[in-house]
């Protein structure tokens, strides 16, 4: 079987989507001694989407991301961002993002909003996605991609931990870009 990639405007999607996590990354990027950028992602992702095109108010996303499961590609720091220093993840163990509102900009945009919660604190937050397509792949599935990325600053959820360097400026920057690249599968 081949998979088959098909023309599709947001406008015309309508079903239930469940995340694929070997598929998709939830991931963050951010200054790290204010000269280097440091990647890290979240490997334990769950989130279905309910979605209705024609009415986006009717439209609805859930996203839990296992707080433990953040991985920058260095034991040490994952466990420095996983203690109370930051994620605090034996205390507060899931990052939830809950939609409350789409805004279809045309055929490629959706805007969404919703409520991001890390460590029970809870912000607003406007991720613009684009939508990448529709495809069905060898196995049957039905898969809707999306990607999108969004400024926040960590402060605002309590992710305060920082070290003063000796040339002036700190270790961590405040603002985090959240990197969101999204494959779901249709629920049968």
């Amino acid at each position: 079987m081949t998979t088959a990639t098909q023309s599709a405007r947001l406008q015309d999607l309508s079903g239930t989507y469940n995340l694929d996590p070997s598929h998709s990354r939830v991931g963050f990027v951010t200054r790290h001694a204010m000269i280097a950028k440091v990647r890290g992602a979240f490997n334990d992702v769950t989130g279905t989407a309910t979605i209705d095109g024609s009415n986006p108010a009717a439209s609805s996303l859930e996203v839990t991301i296992q707080a433990a499961s953040v991985d920058t590609r260095d034991a040490n720091r994952d466990g420095h961002l996983a203690s109370p220093d930051f994620f605090d993840a034996a205390t507060y163990p899931t990052i939830t993002f809950k939609a409350t509102g789409f805004a279809i900009s045309d055929d490629e945009t959706v805007d969404v909003t919703g409520d991001l919660t890390i460590k029970d604190v809870t912000r607003s937050v406007t991720v613009p996605f684009t939508f990448g397509g529709v495809a069905v792949d060898p196995f049957g599935n039905s898969r809707v991609g999306f990607e999108g990325q969004v400024v926040v600053n960590r402060k605002d959820w309590g992710l305060t931990w920082n070290a003063a360097l000796e040339t002036g400026g700190v270790l961590v920057a405040d603002k985090v870009t959240l990197e969101l690249e999204v494959s779901a599968v249709k629920a049968a």
